[in-house]
């Protein structure tokens, strides 16, 4: 079947009162970034629908993509045709033509934006689904929840029909409820924390720690590519790459093997407070989930949290690992997130890290470190890039190399 646009329906938007056409012009401009790659389509964001004019574009690419946009509640295909009635009956067969079973029950459902045409919604109703039943004698008219429902929008610049309704990803677009920075590692949990993170409304920006030549290129790849797989729901993320191999070399040296992961992950928050202050952001996210492992206790936490004023949210925290191995696989990061491609985190973790490390102590062991020192060498490193979801950072062999690992 030949569609000619997608319509798309809001979800919570509905909701947002005076702020409505902030997150309606935010969810066009995200579904404008999100369909780039489709030169040919035009995207119109209307104060009750927004219109995907495909153009000859095809559809199932596009609803691909629109299905993984944020705030998005349901979405359908449709069949534009003239303001013809002749017309708008030759479609209708149409369609039926392709989705009619003995059996099946149907209704029409007219909306009519144009006040003046020749036919209200009831003609309409009664003239469509007339036309059905002598065409279809094995189908049937039922009101109350019917299989099919015909949809008919009247508008001033044509008719439109659609008998599809599609999932959407939900949720609020991507932008309206503030900047946030992703402590994103290599492994299952902060992809998710991510896709969490999205889901709300939060403009995501990732923070990868790397420390070469103790991790390799094929770590920093990997990270920017699980980034890459969170990029349709928004369109394009930033990936912000922090140098950390001074800091691990300083602390392993100088801080006490219990104490590593705790002064280690205490330099990572300081570093996104830094860089959240630089580029606007309101919090920090990562995804510990609490009590998993040691650097993720209530007493870690509190250790680690010490240094900064900022919030730092833990979409994941009170969820079981199999629950967020499950989202992983639903976003399509888990088997991209086990290849064993080793991160700063897992290349210098202690043997028997502590599980209650005590404020005061790691304060005291942090004395003997040039602290600003290190953050600001660190910070003067960074390298920033905008991934797309057609971007691709692990290719073919190094993905074969990495299952014989």
């Amino acid at each position: 079947m030949q569609y000619t646009e997608i319509m798309v329906r809001y979800g919570e938007l509905s909701t947002k009162g005076k702020n409505r056409r902030s997150f309606i012009d935010r969810l066009g401009t995200n579904t404008r970034n999100a369909l780039s790659g489709f030169k040919k389509l035009e995207v119109k964001a209307q104060r009750d629908r927004l219109h995907i004019r495909l153009n000859g574009e095809d559809y199932h690419q596009v609803a691909d993509r629109v299905g993984k946009i944020f705030g998005i509640q349901s979405f359908s295909p449709v069949i534009k045709v003239t303001r013809d009635v002749e017309e708008v009956k030759k479609t209708a067969i149409s369609i039926f033509n392709e989705i009619a079973q003995d059996g099946m029950t149907f209704k029409i459902n007219t909306r009519r934006s144009d006040h003046n045409f020749e036919y209200d919604t009831n003609q309409m109703n009664d003239l469509l689904g007339g036309t059905i039943l002598s065409n279809f004698p094995g189908v049937k008219v039922q009101m109350k929840h019917p299989d099919i429902v015909l949809r008919v929008e009247i508008r001033m610049n044509g008719i439109f029909l659609s008998y599809e309704m599609l999932p959407g990803a939900g949720g609020l677009p991507v932008g309206t409820a503030g900047k946030g920075l992703l402590m994103l590692s290599g492994g299952i949990d902060s992809p998710v924390a991510g896709y969490l993170a999205l889901k709300r409304g939060v403009d995501l920006e990732m923070v990868h720690f790397y420390s070469p030549p103790y991790t390799s290129e094929q770590a920093l790849n990997k990270a920017k590519e699980l980034t890459a797989k969170l990029a349709p729901y928004v369109g394009k993320i930033k990936f912000i790459q922090v140098p950390f191999t001074e800091i691990q070399e300083t602390v392993k040296r100088d801080i006490p093997a219990s104490y590593l992961m705790t002064i280690q992950r205490r330099f990572m928050l300081r570093l996104c407070e830094k860089i959240a202050e630089k580029r606007h952001a309101l919090a920090i996210f990562n995804g510990e989930s609490l009590g998993q492992v040691a650097s993720q206790t209530m007493e870690s936490m509190a250790a680690i949290n010490d240094v900064t004023s900022m919030p730092v949210l833990r979409p994941v925290v009170s969820m079981d690992k199999n629950d967020i191995i499950k989202l992983a696989e639903k976003i399509d990061t888990f088997e991209l997130s086990i290849k064993p491609y080793e991160d700063c985190c897992t290349v210098f973790a202690p043997t028997a890290p502590k599980t209650k490390p005590r404020i005061d102590r790691s304060r005291q062991y942090e004395e003997k470190l040039d602290i600003d020192g290190l953050i600001e060498r660190s910070l003067s490193g960074i390298k920033i890039t905008e991934i797309s979801s057609d971007d691709h950072y692990l290719n073919a062999q190094e993905e074969t190399f990495a299952e014989l690992l």
